[in-house]
């Protein structure tokens, strides 16, 4: 059975980002922009479920949203909304029966991902 998850971690901070807003879309999907999931992260830079898994994760590009001005603004960084706001991360699920892990790596001046398992 095929999963979508996700973390944040705050290596300017070295630890893991609570409370970062997240959004997930489907690109190319027709409707109002809407995403299909919007979560917060919990103490553990982790969502609390994965984003999608079984017959909800279809093959398709998807766009993630990570919403850090705002966790890096409200932890009082000095920083914070001075370079990123919102960091987009877009990618394709071509087997949707695999496990996609898409992790942010953060500080508020440069992000970085990889694809986890």
């Amino acid at each position: 059975m095929g999963k979508l998850t996700t973390h944040v971690l705050d290596t300017a901070r070295g630890k893991p980002a609570a409370n970062v807003r997240i959004e997930l879309y489907r690109v190319g999907d027709t409707g109002d922009g809407s995403p299909i999931v919007e979560v917060e992260t919990n103490h553990d830079g982790r969502t609390p479920a994965p984003l999608l898994e079984g017959d909800l994760l279809l093959p398709g590009v998807y766009r993630l949203l990570f919403h850090v001005g705002h966790y890096f603004s409200a932890a009082g960084h000095a920083d914070a909304r001075r370079f990123l706001d919102v960091v987009p991360i877009v990618f394709i699920v071509d087997d949707p029966a695999g496990a996609y892990h898409v992790p942010l790596l953060v500080s508020p001046w440069s992000y970085s991902t990889y694809r986890g398992s």
